[in-house]
């Protein structure tokens, strides 16, 4: 079986902000403390499945030096440098095309570049089984997460039936939910987390997109026309900025017939805040921080990254200022302080999803 993954990390990070900026986004930052930056994670998560020389990275042009630099056994031509974000869909496309152009049948494992799963092995095992399933029929599947709470934060995905760890048919696919939705989700069994994790062959997605999202798939067509020639350079300028910005969500999941989930119970998270973070930093009677990190768990709740930081008197905050000299905090409860550079944030956690807002550029 030849098997592609790619990883996707054109994104922004606006919700963790002052730590992720467009200049460097949280997939190229150790937002965890360990030592390891978020995308050299998702690549160290999918080598068990996956040849290094057949990894391809979609990112903005602005990061490609970023992605040579923590990924260096990537092949270079194998950096896809998107002239403008377009969502997913253009995104997946640009990559599928290319690999198609390799091997019209290869099997692609497409994921985000900015997430964190505990259970690596579980993960694998599940990865290496959907790949069975798409290298030998005409289906595309998707990884569900087990819900651990009523999430109202992540996107839903209806299974025909609760079989963890199986294959099995999609019935629909949900937006983000109320409280009371989601609890009805959870009550229910066979909804799960939608991780953004895809896998199918390359003639499969190509076929899909032909039907349910022909603009994209013309697009893709004529510059893949140039492929390997000096033009290709110039048709990609001209041409991908002329596609729908849309994801593949709805360009192509919300509409096929052919998409199954594989669902199972994997430590998944999208780390899209600071609490996630903050929950995902170990006390020091579990896994230790590796050697290398800075992140440690304190009494009181506390959580820091950062090689000198001094907590008095504080109950259940994080302290995000990996990078900085001495930061002291004293006599707060429930509170984010984010350093970065010249930048700082002090925030309740509970007005944490307000972030993005606060840190627009029309509010500066």
């Amino acid at each position: 079986m030849d098997t592609h993954v790619v990883i996707m990390a054109g994104g922004i990070g606006s919700r963790l902000w002052p730590v992720s900026t467009p200049e460097k986004p949280k997939q190229f930052i150790d937002v965890l403390g360990i030592g390891k930056t978020l995308i050299q994670m998702t690549v160290e998560r999918f080598l068990p499945v996956c040849n290094i020389g057949n990894f391809w990275v979609v990112t903005s042009e602005a990061y490609v030096d970023m992605v040579k630099e923590q990924l260096p056994l990537i092949p270079a031509d194998h950096i896809l440098a998107e002239p403008v974000a377009r969502n997913t869909a253009p995104c997946i496309a640009y990559a599928c095309w290319k690999i198609a152009a390799v091997n019209p049948n290869a099997n692609v494992v497409v994921t985000p570049a900015d997430a964190l799963v505990i259970n690596v092995e579980k993960f694998a095992a599940l990865i290496r089984k959907a790949l069975n399933f798409t290298n030998d029929t005409d289906k595309i599947v998707t990884v569900g997460i087990e819900p651990s709470r009523p999430d109202t934060g992540y996107g839903y995905i209806c299974a025909e039936e609760k079989c963890p760890d199986e294959v099995v048919k999609v019935r629909g696919f949900k937006e983000k939910p109320d409280l009371a939705t989601a609890n009805g989700y959870l009550a229910a069994g066979n909804y799960f987390w939608n991780a953004g994790i895809f896998i199918w062959n390359c003639s499969t997605i190509i076929s899909e997109m032909r039907e349910h999202a022909p603009g994209i798939a013309d697009t893709m067509d004529r510059i893949a026309a140039s492929f390997g020639t000096w033009k290709e350079e110039e048709r990609l300028h001209e041409l991908f900025p002329t596609c729908e910005k849309i994801s593949i969500d709805y360009a192509v999941m919300e509409k096929s017939s052919k998409i199954h989930v594989i669902a199972s119970d994997l430590g998944w998270s999208d780390l899209g805040s600071f609490s996630s973070i903050k929950a995902h930093i170990p006390m020091p009677d579990e896994d230790p921080v590796p050697d290398g990190g800075a992140a440690r768990a304190l009494d009181g709740d506390n959580r820091v990254i950062g090689r000198d930081i001094r907590v008095f008197g504080c109950e259940g905050c994080l302290v995000h200022a990996e990078g900085t000299r001495t930061v002291i905090v004293s006599g707060l409860k429930d509170y984010i302080i984010a350093v970065q550079g010249q930048d700082v944030l002090v925030c309740p956690i509970s007005e944490e999803q307000r972030i993005k807002e606060y840190s627009a550029p029309e509010n500066k």
